[in-house]
């Protein structure tokens, strides 16, 4: 098995390395070194030894497999930029299908419950929508550690098979329990691209392109269900709900068959774990292994071991527990939002089926610009900082110019919705302040990915998926309180006790960008 713990410290190393060299020189040939760093410097440490000084070694023991040189086609970083962008499409287009299941059928939720005889229970109407995002919880607690360890086209390629299956057994549902528990299934499915997607960019991409290469990536994950209940609600009104998942199954099953053929591995560990295995068949010696596999640990307690993983960088790691959370409550309040949408809008404006899916289109255009706007100066920041010749530091991800603009934008994108719908103002008002919302949310999530991508950059699938567990149990439970908190504040009230809580969230980025270095060293983990 691959050594993920390793090649994050061989990662770390590199990064430096190549970033003193600047943008305007080839980052290949440093990225291809990353497989011959020395694996011994600290996990997400800022400062490693020349990413040369291991190849000595492996130089001198012809048992280790590494790459045919810095050049070597097989090394991800090396691939072409057409190869790259091809793969992150493919990637971007996973993450925007498994998400149109969590609220696509949102606009018929009413005439689910009224189906299955539970019309009375408004707790169910929220749980029915939220309890695909719980499924987005506890997936990528065996995800993130499976992909470090068998690599990441694997899990691509079983989970679109089984979510194509969980949505046709979606829509065959004859009870409102049945229908739950293949939902969640459906999430814990859905949930591998959005998990290690971001775990693909970094195999693949140099620092200076990942901006925006995870804007393209963030695209599903928040289009998906902003974008979804558009078609749903015209679908439901022409069709049935069921409709919705015959169509979400079609189109997975199509992704399945092209993405088996076009989504190649990109883990650098697994690959040369391949390449050895392919060796050790063609030559007999059974002692050659790849760089970063450690035989001294079994594969049993390796999984075991990358299992905890995520949870430890959840509670033990403060700079992603506070980062978790930011994102967490925020991604909470949007699905809180989300699930009152075709409950608010039909009461207080008088929306058909057809039009509350047609609420949700804001929320997709002001991700759409947080998405572009964020990820495309992120970059600019850090190829400018280059071209200076200074050396890059992650913290340049949370400048105060990026996430101050976007913090305040959530509570006043949350202050305009609630206050409009109180009094009644014209329903484009409130979507405006859906926009405002959207569009801070999106700058947080970049920033705060970006950040914790640069700093630990091979365990970047076990990073996302601490940040991924904790934002989708918020996203699963706070909605759960949106009716009892609306009907005892009203709208203007609730909304702005959401915002009073967004506001309060503001100085944690700010706290990082000063004192990051500082506090990733001394709060270092075994991992």
């Amino acid at each position: 098995m691959a050594d993920p713990l390793a090649y994050n410290k061989a990662q770390r190393a590199d990064l430096d390395l190549d970033l003193e060299k600047g943008p305007f020189e080839s980052s290949s040939d440093c990225e291809a070194a990353t497989i011959v760093s020395d694996p011994g410097s600290g996990p997400g440490s800022r400062d490693g030894p020349p990413s040369g000084e291991k190849a000595e070694e492996g130089e001198t023991d012809p048992n280790i497999v590494t790459w045919d040189g810095p050049d070597d086609p097989a090394n991800p970083m090396n691939w072409t930029m057409r190869k790259k962008w091809s793969n992150i499409a493919v990637l971007s287009t996973l993450t925007i299908i498994t998400p149109l299941g969590s609220s696509m059928f949102a606009p018929g939720i009413l005439g689910i419950l009224r189906e299955f005889g539970a019309e009375s229970s408004k707790t169910t109407a929220t749980f029915l929508l939220s309890i695909y995002i719980l499924g987005f919880a506890f997936g990528p607690l065996f995800v993130a550690p499976m992909s470090e360890t068998y690599g990441r086209s694997l899990l691509y390629n079983i989970s679109n098979v089984f979510f194509a299956v969980f949505s046709i057994c979606t829509a065959l549902s004859n009870s409102i329990g049945m229908m739950m528990a293949f939902r969640f299934l459906m999430g814990v499915a859905g949930s591998v691209p959005i998990t290690i997607g971001s775990g693909s960019i970094a195999d693949i991409m140099p620092v200076e392109m990942r901006g925006r290469a995870m804007a393209a990536w963030a695209l599903g994950p928040l289009l998906g269900p902003a974008i979804g209940p558009v078609a749903g609600g015209y679908l439901i009104r022409a069709s049935s709900w069921r409709w919705v998942y015959w169509l979400i199954a079609m189109l997975a099953g199509v992704l399945a068959v092209f993405t088996f053929f076009t989504l190649q591995e990109s883990y650098a560990p697994v690959i040369l774990q391949r390449k050895a295995a392919k060796l050790r068949k063609e030559t007999g010696n059974q002692a050659l292994r790849g760089q970063f596999t450690d035989t001294s640990i079994s594969a049993a307690s390796r999984l075991k071991l990358a299992i905890i993983r995520p949870i430890k960088l959840l509670f033990l790691v403060p700079i992603i527990t506070s980062m978790a959370s930011y994102v967490a409550i925020t991604y909470g309040i949007l699905y809180l939002l989300f699930s009152t949408f075709s409950l608010v809008f039909p009461t207080h404006y008088g929306f058909g089926e057809g039009e509350s899916g047609l609420v949700y289109i804001p929320s997709a255009i002001g991700m759409a610009l947080g998405i572009g706007i964020f990820g495309t100066l992120s970059d600019k920041v850090v190829g400018k900082n280059l071209a200076k010749g200074e050396k890059h530091r992650p913290e340049i991800r949370l400048d105060p110019w990026f996430t101050v603009p976007a913090g305040f934008a959530l509570p006043i994108g949350l202050f305009i919705y609630g206050w409009t719908i109180q009094y009644h103002v014209h329903w484009i008002v409130p979507m405006i302040g859906i926009v405002i919302f959207a569009f801070g949310l999106m700058g947080i999530m970049m920033c705060v990915q970006n950040y914790l991508l640069d700093v630990y950059p091979g365990h970047a699938a076990s990073v996302t998926a601490a940040l991924t567990v904790l934002r989708s149990l918020v996203g699963a439970l706070l909605p759960l309180c949106a009716l009892d908190m609306y009907a005892t504040l009203g709208m203007g009230w609730g909304n702005s006790l959401l915002a009073f809580l967004s506001l309060a969230l503001v100085p944690i980025p700010l706290l990082f960008f000063k004192f990051g270095p500082t506090l990733v060293k001394k709060f270092q983990v075994d991992l």
